[in-house]
């Protein structure tokens, strides 16, 4: 039952964050009670989705570090940049929503760029050490970025930032991959299957909650809302048109490229969203509660694109061989 569930869970995966912001919007007044469940549902995320991640895999791919090294220029350095550009280029004196953006870009990876990773044949080794480790420096490197980009124009409680992204991400993180080596990799096949559509679940009560912490910001409709949308959805597909060029550019294997544009391209949104509600004013969350709208869409887009490359390949190695 629960893997059937999990299989219209993953067919439906682009339509839960719009649906869920929607009724977090609906239900505004009675889900904000709730905002202090968001870390702890987030935390049941992370570990469920690090139960199937392995420390032998991560020491293979420390061996050839180039591409984890560019993934991380990736995400910590070149995407919060440009991130600062287009804030201040389309909402310049806006310090909340460059603020917003700066932090949509600068949280870690998806854990969930895993399942696209695996979808369309990247290689999977290299994504989980990606997420290993920006896992780890989660809590340094955000608060980090944040302090250096924003300066004093929004206040900024970096220490609790850390202590939150701390327990939200990296414990029960460890706690699942250390479960994944005392078992060796028999809790993935066991549980994998079973929690991940509570996940799932969990990840829809997370954005539902988020959202209506926002809807005053979402409920009117504007030509401002329209824009800001825009800007989300352009930076978004920055991150993986630069993946991808960088990784064209440097000749690396197909399975490499799948890899760090999945990776490049994908945020932990959810994580970002708890960050925005509960360290910053509400307008700060508005641009990271739109990035989660869109992601899942934008990644459904680029697994499109990839598999429509591979085909076309396949196409012209047998046109070839024949």
């Amino acid at each position: 039952m629960l893997r059937t569930l999990n299989q219209r869970l993953n067919r439906i995966m682009p339509l839960i964050t719009p649906v869920s912001i929607i009724v977090g919007v609906l239900c505004g007044s009675i889900l904000s009670s709730y905002t202090y469940l968001a870390p702890w549902l987030f935390a049941f995320m992370t570990f469920a989705g690090s139960i199937s991640l392995g420390f032998r895999d991560f020491l293979k791919v420390l061996k050839k570090p180039v591409p984890l090294i560019i993934c991380l220029f990736i995400l910590h350095l070149a995407m919060p940049l440009i991130a600062l550009g287009f804030g201040h280029l389309t909402f310049p004196g806006d310090a909340y929503t460059i603020t917003g953006l700066i932090l949509a870009a600068a949280i870690p990876t998806g854990v969930s760029s895993f399942v696209w990773v695996s979808i369309y044949k990247g290689n999977i080794a290299l994504t989980l050490s990606i997420i290993l480790i920006d896992t780890i420096l989660a809590p340094f490197a955000v608060p980090g970025i944040l302090s250096l980009l924003i300066g004093e124009s929004v206040h900024l409680d970096a220490a609790a930032m850390m202590s939150s992204l701390f327990w939200m991400i990296v414990v029960p993180s460890l706690l699942g991959m250390l479960l994944n080596e005392w078992t060796k990799g028999g809790v993935a096949l066991v549980w994998t299957q079973r929690l991940n559509p509570f996940s799932k679940l969990a990840m829809a009560m997370v954005v539902a909650i988020n959202g209506s912490v926002v809807a005053p910001y979402l409920a009117n409709f504007n030509l401002r809302l329209a824009g800001l949308a825009v800007v989300i959805i352009t930076l978004a597909s920055t991150g993986y048109l630069l993946s991808y060029c960088i990784s064209i550019l440097l000749g690396w294997t197909e399975a490499d490229q799948v890899a760090i544009i999945f990776n490049g391209g994908m945020r932990n949104i959810s994580a970002g969203a708890v960050l925005a509600v509960s360290y910053f004013p509400a307008p700060v969350a508005v641009p990271v509660v739109l990035g989660m709208v869109f992601q899942q869409m934008l990644a459904s887009l680029v697994g499109f694109l990839l598999g429509r490359r591979a085909r076309l390949r396949e196409h012209i190695d047998t046109d070839s061989a024949a």
